[in-house]
């Protein structure tokens, strides 16, 4: 199994300056053989120079022991052997050095240095040393021999050492820089790991949000409708019996439109999930517009300060939201029949289910209508559509305004309404606010990278306002 960078550094468990205890074991073995040679060849040397044997060999012996710091201090072990060389002792010694000093770190032209001078060193012992030979006649070849013999015994001693050094260590290189591009690949890798989770999570609570915002404007506009409708029921049921009878009917129909609407959301995201379609992915960051806390409007209480949103780059959505969308957005209509979501062109019967409701509502659309990209239609129209929502649970009674403009490249909408009345109005009703519907709409006009406003106005009501790009328009 290979073992990694990280995991070949933290397996130093050997003692001083030796990676492992094999390695010191080595070392102190080739020490103990090289010191007994030149203990042995110390005591010729002796006898040459005219001193004790025992100084020789013990010469020998510290000589030869230096061997054991070849992993520290490769240099000073070249260095001990060049300068035993002419008491012809330490060749074990210089051939280990010359190995270790080629395999090292160390700069090349350092080992090219040392491998010079033990090659220098060794043919001029060797030149001396074959020369005594045929002067005591232990030689009787011709003269040639004298530098045929110094030339190979110091290129066998240098060269054969020197060689298998630098391959070893260029070896060693390559090992180490593919542990290190191993250990980089497994920390990319880790951080791939880790960003893939978050986005997958992001996804997670970025669908959990987007169906939050589809059940919310899907349900509230009609349950609203409800309560208004019922509100009107309670107040005219004594006084005008047949105004009560419509009124029931109305809550009878966005009651069967509401859960014909619930019915298609939860079927498309059952079988959207049962299909594998709702598998997370996303990619990007959460925009900012998520982040923050809003409320609905609110006209006759405390109104919320006005929030401008830049347009960033829209969000890609996975395609459980997209599928919810689809079946959160259509109006009711029969399951049966596959229609999309909302269009512009269903704007003249959502103001008409709000004037039934009571409202006092005026449409006015300037610009020639064109066809525009679904998502664009039916952000559009889930402006308008919260808007009035909050209208009638915040300021029931009062007047408003509803302005659709189709422009060269873009299409802008406002839902402004008046201060409510003093004397509530008959459909007046006590609704609670989830305190998402702003945050609901900018979110959905952020997406397209639109532009989103809304805030009280100077005379008491509150506005709502949002610019959508035309870009993406159905020719």
């Amino acid at each position: 199994m290979t073992t990694t960078g990280e995991g070949h550094a933290a397996a130093r468990t050997g003692p001083w300056w030796w990676a492992r205890w094999r390695s010191a074991a080595l070392d102190v073995g080739l020490a103990l053989v090289s010191a007994a040679e030149c203990a042995a060849e110390g005591v010729p040397f002796a006898r040459d120079a005219g001193i004790p044997v025992a100084a020789g060999a013990v010469f020998g012996a510290l000589a030869g022991s230096v061997l054991l710091v070849r992993r520290k201090w490769p240099i000073a072990v070249v260095l001990v052997a060049i300068a035993v060389m002419p008491a012809w002792m330490g060749f074990l010694m210089g051939i280990v050095g010359l190995y270790t000093l080629a395999a090292s770190e160390l700069p090349r032209r350092i080992t090219a240095a040392l491998a010079g001078m033990s090659l220098l060193g060794t043919l001029i012992v060797s030149v001396v040393r074959v020369r005594q030979g045929m002067a005591h006649g232990d030689v009787t070849v011709g003269g040639w021999f004298v530098p045929f013999a110094a030339i190979t015994t110091s290129l066998g001693l240098t060269a054969p050492p020197v060689l298998l050094g630098l391959y070893v260590g260029a070896r060693r290189r390559l090992m180490e820089s593919l542990r290190e591009r191993a250990d980089s690949l497994e920390r990319e890798l880790q951080l791939l790991a880790e960003r893939a989770e978050e986005r997958a999570e992001w996804a997670r609570g970025e669908e959990r949000t987007r169906i939050a915002r589809e059940m919310h404007d899907v349900v509230a506009h009609r349950v609203s409708l409800m309560v208004v409708h019922a509100a009107a029921l309670q107040a005219v049921a004594r006084k005008d019996p047949e105004k009560a009878v419509r009124n029931a009917a109305l809550v009878g129909d966005m009651g069967r439109q509401a859960l014909t609407e619930l019915r298609e959301m939860l079927g498309v995201l059952r079988s959207g999930a049962s299909s594998g379609a709702g598998a997370p992915s996303g990619t990007g960051a959460p925009s900012g517009a998520g982040a923050r806390s809003g409320g609905d409007a609110s006209s006759a209480g405390g109104a919320p300060t006005a929030a401008v949103s830049s347009p960033p780059p829209a969000v890609p959505l996975a395609a459980v939201g997209q599928a919810a969308a689809a079946a959160a957005s259509r109006g009711a209509q029969d399951p049966g029949e596959g229609t999309e979501g909302p269009c512009l062109e269903e704007l003249e019967e959502l103001v008409g289910q709000s004037a039934a409701a009571g409202m006092a509502v005026d449409l006015s659309v300037e610009g020639e209508s064109r066809p525009y990209a679904p998502e664009v239609e039916q952000t559009a129209f889930r402006v308008v559509q919260e808007a009035l929502t909050n209208v009638h649970k915040h300021a029931a009674g009062a007047k408003t305004y509803v302005r659709l403009a189709h422009r060269l490249s873009e299409i802008a909408m406002q839902v402004e309404n008046e201060p409510p009345p003093t004397v509530p109005s008959a459909s007046s009703a006590r609704l609670p606010s989830g305190g998402n519907g702003l945050v609901g709409m900018e979110e959905r006009v952020v997406a397209l990278g639109g532009v989103f406003l809304s805030g009280p106005t100077d005379a008491g009501g509150f506005r709502v306002s949002a610019v959508i790009p035309a870009t993406a328009a159905a020719v």
